[in-house]
């Protein structure tokens, strides 16, 4: 059987504004395996963003239990789950979220960084990352020299650069071409293909009929699940 990388168990996460408060997410349950691709999917105010923090472990929930590896992060203190995080998931965000003062290498590398491996060691696995992107002559441009593409190609290598277990999208094509943005969702299936866990963040059907699980939010909760095609939770309409 397959492991979970992540749970998230009646997870709720309310916001305080003023007096009042706002639940962005109510009462998820959710379990990420390993090797499966999913699409969380919604229209903008789904809680698509929230959830996406949720699996991610860059927050930790108002109530509910969120699981990393079968360990409650709320147990974890900020330095260690940011280091947990740090091993086992790798980001991809719709603003390729580079650093200007960077080149293509040095944002590749930065991951590496804060697990301490050494300098010829981050040379190395970076360069080698960016060749799996097809970016080996792009090295040594800063992302103010590179295409909106060739951005998310970095930020796609910055991701698998302490070898993770899940990959997370949050809107990866969201500012991309069509073409751009397929050769995007071609290398995530290529990665999938080769064992890494892909969750997909999208408000965009096309990209997420791809996708062997596709989670529909709607005002913070889950309302439709479907597996390969066939329909596996329905929550409400």
């Amino acid at each position: 059987m397959k492991k979970s990388i992540v749970e998230l168990d009646n997870v709720w996460k309310v916001y305080k504004m003023g007096e009042v408060d706002v639940p962005a997410v109510r009462g998820i349950s959710l379990k990420i395996k390993e090797g499966e691709f999913v699409a969380i999917i919604g229209a903008s105010g789904s809680g698509k963003s929230t959830t996406m923090n949720m699996v991610g472990c860059l927050d930790y929930p108002t109530k509910g239990k969120v699981l990393l590896d079968g360990k409650n992060i709320q147990r974890m203190s900020e330095a260690q789950l940011a280091q947990t995080r740090g091993k086992k998931i790798g980001f991809i965000f719709q603003t390729f979220n580079l650093i200007p003062s960077l080149n293509a290498l040095e944002n590749v590398m930065l991951p590496m960084t804060f697990q301490n491996y050494s300098q010829n060691v981050k040379v190395k696995t970076a360069k080698d990352l960016l060749n799996k992107v097809n970016l080996t002559t792009r090295m040594h441009h800063k992302p103010s020299q590179l295409s909106g593409g060739e951005r998310q190609r970095v930020a796609v290598a910055r991701a698998l650069a302490n070898d993770p277990e899940l990959i997370l999208a949050d809107e990866p094509t969201g500012n991309l071409d069509s073409k751009t943005g397929k050769q995007i969702m071609d290398m995530l299936d290529k990665l999938n293909e080769e064992g890494k866990t892909i969750v997909l963040v999208t408000h965009d059907l096309n990209i997420a009929e791809g996708a062997e699980r596709v989670v529909r939010l709607k005002d913070g909760q889950i309302v439709q699940e479907v597996k390969n095609g066939k329909r596996v939770r329905l929550l409400k309409a």
